[in-house]
């Protein structure tokens, strides 16, 4: 922990933050031309699948730039509509695989939405969405860089849409009950579901774990290892830009835009974290705007809780509604 905060100290992390002056307007025109595309919501029963229980569906919506986005739909046989949907997000380089690979929330009784990520899915779980959005500028291999410092062209403009999307194509899926709207994920996935609370109006409770772009410069000085090192290389060798560079990330600083959200929230972190350093994740924890809960698991690295924290997650949902 040489490398983090005190561990007396780092829960009561709360960092004065760069909040750009423009950041609503900045949002609301992002989302407003997003919505001027039709969601395009298509679901298709998936037929040549192992699973007994539970009913899958390929899904596809609209997101950013009206492009498509794919996405698993896993429904317990069961299902009323009466339980809450959750809406998962997926981490740094993976997509959303196969639909078998993810049975946990549907064992449990909720329909579950797995989001595609576009252009990941080859690091470590496959992936069905390219991105046809990207700029194509000059960047550090990976996705953090793509389009630096352009805010309008950032990759994460792009992503962080689409999670907002999702949730309005979740909505109208079969057995969703469009006021019990929960996002979830790890890492990556982690930021998504808070991007998803803090934009997007209907969400009912977020569940991010380990979350990433959480006070994105400190943490990218922190981090040992994982995706923010391709940012500490694209700014050692854009020196005359890093500076607006860095600035230009508060748009997508997920401590930055956490106070916009105002649904329950069950956060959880790892002390031992080099990837996503846990003072990241007070620091969103600790400006969001919503009734919030923080799980920390003080000897994990960035697997978090793993399975002991699905049963938390499972346990608070239950009591949330």
């Amino acid at each position: 922990m040489g490398w983090e905060l005190p561990l007396d100290d780092i829960a009561n992390y709360l960092p004065n933050l760069y909040t750009p002056e423009d950041l609503h307007e900045f949002w609301q025109k992002t989302l407003d031309e997003a919505a001027d595309h039709p969601l395009n919501v298509t679901a298709e029963p998936v037929e040549d699948t192992p699973l007994r229980s539970v009913a899958v569906y390929d899904v596809t919506f609209a997101g950013f730039g009206g492009q498509p986005i794919r996405a698993w739909y896993l429904v317990p046989k069961d299902a009323d509509g009466t339980r809450a949907t959750v809406i998962e997000y997926i981490g740094y380089g993976g997509g959303r695989g196969l639909p078998h690979e993810w049975l946990y929330w549907s064992a449990v009784g909720h329909p579950h939405l797995v989001m595609d990520t576009r252009g990941q899915g080859s690091a470590w779980r496959t992936g069905d969405t390219p991105d046809t959005g990207s700029s194509g500028s000059p960047r550090v291999p990976g996705f953090l860089t793509d389009g630096l410092p352009d805010r309008d062209s950032y990759y994460y403009r792009r992503l962080f849409t689409d999670a907002v999307r999702a949730v309005d194509a979740a909505a109208l899926l079969p057995f969703a009950d469009r006021e019990r709207l929960v996002t979830a994920g790890t890492s990556q996935g982690g930021a998504l579901a808070l991007a998803a609370a803090a934009l997007h109006p209907t969400v009912a409770g977020a569940m991010p774990n380990v979350p990433f772009l959480c006070d994105i410069r400190r943490s990218a000085h922190l981090a040992t290892q994982g995706p923010y090192a391709e940012l500490v290389k694209w700014c050692r060798t854009h020196r005359a830009e890093a500076g607006a560079a860095l600035a230009m990330t508060a748009y997508f600083d997920l401590a930055v835009l956490a106070p916009r959200a105002s649904c329950p929230a069950l956060f959880s972190v790892a002390l031992r974290d080099e990837t996503c350093p846990p003072s990241g994740g007070y620091a969103a924890f600790n400006h969001y705007g919503g009734r919030k809960k923080m799980i920390a698991y003080e000897w994990n690295d960035h697997e978090g809780g793993e399975a002991f924290l699905q049963r938390e997650q499972a346990e608070w949902l239950s009591r949330l509604f």
